[in-house]
């Protein structure tokens, strides 16, 4: 029996720090693709797993992307296990920037949904604007006073 799903449900992940324009564009173009968007926030521990931190706290970083009106539903992101999270949601597709399109990790990623019936879409990187980036002019203007 043949039952066409009646909505596509997508999923994206981030930390979401310094809220730009780039993640506005993700979550816009994401949601254009699915009809139930799911956005998983990294928790600070997570974040700090790369000897990172993150300037404004999970809570509140999982407040502002819940009040995007591209978001359905936020969950929390506790590690980078992909399949462990579909295992959870079960969504169709999973949507990230294309910066890791092609590693052997997203290569398995892929493979790993496709087993499931999921697919990766990526989409291209916001030019000029990243939290890095934000971060870094930031200390710049610290640095000056």
């Amino acid at each position: 029996m043949n039952m066409k799903k009646d909505r596509i449900v997508g999923y994206t992940t981030g930390v979401f720090d310094l809220f730009h324009i780039g993640h506005l564009n993700l979550l816009r173009k994401a949601k254009e693709q699915c009809d139930y968007l799911i956005v998983g926030v990294s928790t600070d521990e997570l974040v700090g797993y790369k000897n990172k931190h993150s300037v404004i706290p999970f809570e509140e970083r999982k407040a502002i992307v819940a009040s995007i009106k591209y978001v359905d539903e936020v969950v929390t992101q506790e590690d980078m296990d992909k399949m462990a999270a579909w295992k959870r949601l079960h969504f169709d597709v999973m949507f990230v920037g294309d910066d890791w399109k092609g590693t052997d990790k997203w290569n398995e990623i892929e493979r790993q949904m496709n087993e499931v019936g999921a697919k990766v879409v990526y989409f291209p990187y916001t030019k000029g604007t990243s939290s890095t980036l934000i971060n870094e002019t930031l200390n710049k203007l610290r640095d000056k006073n």
